[in-house]
């Protein structure tokens, strides 16, 4: 008899334990940890750049026109977008990131920029270069006009920023009132990041063959600030903010490997982005 009963409250312990960790399973969301969690998510971009000097060096000529103003290249939606073929041709950005806690995250990813400098701006210019007045550049107040014989500069394939990112998500549901974070989850996400510039540079200069090739010419770091909406545990879409500085030193410009350019400046983006996250 003694076993009989034994057994009874072995049976009946065991379904108590199983019910509860049963319980605590179902009370458990997914959305509410991050700790272990797999990220990767694709998008578009605007941005804006504040204007910079720009240098050009050679083996006869030295100069550097100041305060030249760029603007990047959109194409707006499009479906070069989801085109695997074409879809580094738009302005995108691709990032696969780790959770290493419910609140922090590490990735990598690569911001593909364009940057055009505007033509036909006047523009001061300091240094020396040969066939001086020939391309139709200079103005009578001493200023450098930007022809297209004199130059054309553009990282347009693209200004490739190759990056690693540090961000920490935050679950702010409970501000907008909502109570299953397994149907849509509302985060605030904040973030740095520092990587190198890759581009692929197209310029004309001095009517020297251009050069086309990609060419790692510097460096970038950054900060950005978004929200990041994810619906039915898997999906999201994140908008940012993002901000940085670039430095790059060493462009090629022509074939000449003796030709180069180097500057600096401040960009600011703008990204719509759309992913998933997942635990392997």
């Amino acid at each position: 008899m003694k076993n009989i009963y034994f057994s009874i409250l072995s049976i009946l312990s065991f379904s108590a334990v199983a019910f509860s960790q049963e319980a605590v399973a179902i009370q458990t969301k997914y959305t509410a940890h991050n700790k272990g969690k797999f990220f990767v998510a694709w998008g578009g971009n605007r941005e804006s750049y504040s204007k910079s000097d720009i240098t050009f060096t050679g083996d006869d000529y030295n100069f550097t026109i100041h305060n030249v103003e760029a603007h990047d290249k959109p194409k707006g939606w499009h479906c070069d977008y989801l085109n695997p073929a074409r879809m580094t041709i738009p302005q995108t950005n691709f990032r696969l990131g780790y959770f290493f806690s419910d609140h922090y995250s590490i990735s990598i990813g690569v911001d593909h920029m364009k940057y055009v400098m505007y033509q036909d701006k006047a523009v001061n210019l300091t240094g020396y270069y040969p066939n001086l007045g020939s391309y139709g550049e200079v103005l009578s107040n001493n200023q450098t006009l930007l022809t297209e014989d004199f130059l054309t500069f553009e990282h347009t394939d693209g200004l490739n920023y190759i990056n690693t990112e540090v961000s920490r998500f935050d679950d702010i549901s409970k501000l907008f009132k909502i109570g299953n974070t397994d149907k849509i989850q509302i985060n605030l996400t904040e973030g740095i990041g520092a990587g190198f510039i890759y581009p692929k540079t197209n310029a004309k200069l001095l009517g020297k063959e251009r050069h086309d090739d990609f060419h790692v010419s510097g460096y970038g770091v950054s900060m950005k600030a978004g929200i990041n909406i994810t619906v039915f545990k898997y999906f999201y879409v994140q908008g940012e903010l993002k901000g940085g500085y670039i430095n790059m030193p060493d462009i090629r410009t022509t074939d000449d490997t003796a030709d180069r350019a180097s500057q600096e400046f401040f960009f600011f983006q703008r990204i719509i982005a759309f992913g998933g996250i997942f635990r392997i």
